[in-house]
């Protein structure tokens, strides 16, 4: 996770009210910025850290809007801005007898820095026009 939070983040530090932080105090607390390519509208977003007591080495994200579920492109956005490129970073489908739902338009990234994530063949990430998959 990065240490020093990019300036348009910081800008939309919350410095009173639940899970507020000090200005330039790293990357954890609550932020409300305007969301990409729309400008009236608002994205909330609440980051803890690996730190943080009970953590066990998990960096968490939950990222809010109003009426609807961010997008991809609004998850990969906010990615970005907390975590550096090279960094892998999951949403998780736990169990359903582990599901909580404590907002229905929240989704949430995590990063274990105690180990690094595992990933799938590329393969299966990105089918290829050689495995037959054409998808143009």
């Amino acid at each position: 996770m990065r240490r020093i939070l990019p300036p348009l983040l910081e800008n939309g530090r919350l410095t009173t009210g639940y899970m507020c932080s000090p200005s330039g105090s790293g990357p954890y607390g609550a932020f409300q910025m305007q969301r990409p390519y729309e400008f009236n509208k608002c994205i909330r977003i609440i980051a803890c850290g690996a730190e943080l007591e009970g953590a066990q080495g998990w960096e968490h994200v939950s990222v809010s809007l109003e009426h609807r579920c961010p997008t991809w492109d609004e998850m990969a956005y906010v990615k970005r801005l907390f975590w550096l490129d090279e960094e892998t970073v999951i949403q998780i489908h736990p169990p359903e007898k582990d599901y909580v739902n404590y907002h229905p338009y929240c989704l949430h990234l995590w990063r274990n820095i105690r180990q690094e994530f595992i990933m799938p063949p590329r393969f299966m990430l990105v089918p290829s026009a050689e495995m037959g998959n054409d998808y143009s």
